[in-house]
C-alpha cells in the first residue's frame, strides 16, 4: 500500500479503484460486471493484479466492438491520502485502459464506516464509444 499503510483484503489485490475502472468500463459497453468476468470463486484469479484485469477488461471491451474514451473516478477513503499519489495513479491506470483515467479523492470526515477507515469506497463512470456499424454490426475489416 502507500507509505506503510494497511491494505485491503480481497480475492485478487483489492485494488478499489482498479476494479471500479473495470466495472464501469465493462457496464459502459454492456458486458456485465467484473465478478462475471473473474469469479472470485475461480482460484484463477486469487491475488491477481487488478491492474492485469484491467488491462484485459479494456481489451475484451475493444472485442466487442468499443473503444474506451475515458474514465472518471471518485475515491473515498480516510487513509491512505491520495493526493500525492494521484498522477502516479492516473498514469498507471490510462496506461492500462488506452485512454484517459481521472481519479479525484474524497473524505468522509470521520463519518460511518468510511470515517472510521474501516474500508475505501471508489465510483467510477466510463465512457466508451462503439465500433460498431449502424446495425449494431461489427464493421467489416478489409482482407479478412
Amino acid at each position: 500500500m502507500f507509505g506503510g499503510e494497511r491494505g485491503l483484503a480481497g480475492h485478487s489485490d483489492a485494488d478499489v479503484v482498479a476494479h471500479a475502472c473495470a466495472d464501469a468500463l465493462l457496464g459502459a459497453a454492456g458486458l456485465g460486471d467484473i465478478g462475471e468476468h473473474f469469479p472470485d470463486t475461480d482460484p484463477t484469479w486469487r491475488g491477481a493484479d487488478s491492474i492485469e484485469l484491467l488491462r484485459e477488461v479494456a481489451a475484451r471491451v475493444r472485442a466487442a466492438g468499443c473503444e474506451p474514451g475515458n474514465v472518471d473516478c471518485s475515491v473515498v477513503a480516510e487513509r491512505p491520502r491520495l493526493a500525492a499519489h494521484r498522477d502516479a495513479m492516473q498514469d498507471q491506470l490510462t496506461d492500462a485502459v488506452g485512454a484517459p483515467v481521472s481519479v479525484k479523492a474524497n473524505r468522509a470526515e470521520g463519518l460511518g464506516s468510511l470515517g472510521r477507515t474501516e474500508g475505501i469506497a471508489c465510483w467510477a463512470v466510463a465512457l466508451v464509444v462503439s465500433n460498431r456499424g449502424s446495425s449494431g454490426e461489427r464493421p467489416l475489416i478489409e482482407g479478412a
